[in-house]
């Protein structure tokens, strides 16, 4: 079974370090790559091709935010979770909307933090407890969104139909990989081309769209 690739985003060298030791005695889990910045980050993504993201919030010259959502447009396969100090409205709302699947403090557990970085790497949202409670009280007050408009029937392949009807069911890339006996990537290379054709940004957008039986 292949490792989950992390990318650590943080300024503080002493953070990134204490990340690492704690997450590579996980089996099942690598550290691909560091990054100081968000600048930093894209070129680090870029090369080591990572399946999950820690991204720090505030950081000099690119922040969490912004970071996440030029990963996102670039690299739509990598899972991007905010671990932060900060549980501030822009920053929550604002990763969120720009294709994070999780926001984290950094006041949680190494078992919760570990656990979270193995649920990204399965497709799944993460977030915690105070950010959740934020986020179901924002989206009381806010009306609901209309549905994006739908792909036209005939620009999905086969397959493509298959992973989206198994992506609305609620099945991980790796349950999808199991049952149409295919590699994980090509998973991730449909769920991007999925992502494309329905114009939208994360995979938990796509899953909420899909609800509804996808085009056949």
């Amino acid at each position: 079974m292949r490792a989950i690739k992390v990318l650590l985003v943080d300024d503080q060298e002493l953070m990134r370090q204490g990340l690492r030791k704690m997450l590579e005695i996980e089996d099942g889990i690598e550290v691909a790559g560091e990054a100081a910045d968000g600048e930093e980050a894209l070129l680090v993504a870029a090369e080591c091709r990572p399946d999950v993201a820690l991204v720090d919030a505030r950081m000099p010259r690119m922040d969490g935010v912004e970071l996440i959502s030029r990963l996102s447009a670039r690299q739509p396969g990598v899972a991007s979770i905010v671990l932060s100090t900060f549980d501030e409205d822009d920053y929550i709302f604002g990763a969120l909307r720009g294709g994070a699947v999780g926001y984290l403090l950094k006041d949680c557990t190494p078992e919760e933090l570990i656990d979270s970085v193995r649920r990204a790497g399965r497709g799944e949202t993460v977030l915690a407890s105070p950010v959740a409670a934020r986020l179901v009280a924002e989206l009381r007050r806010t009306p609901p969104a209309p549905p994006p408009p739908a792909a036209p029937r005939g620009r999905l392949s086969a397959r493509e139909a298959q992973v989206a009807a198994l992506i609305a069911a609620g099945a991980s890339n790796r349950e999808i990989a199991a049952r149409l006996r295919i590699a994980e990537g090509t998973v991730k290379n449909h769920v991007s081309s999925l992502l494309r054709k329905y114009a939208l940004r994360d995979r938990t957008r796509l899953a909420l769209h899909l609800k509804d039986p996808p085009p056949s």
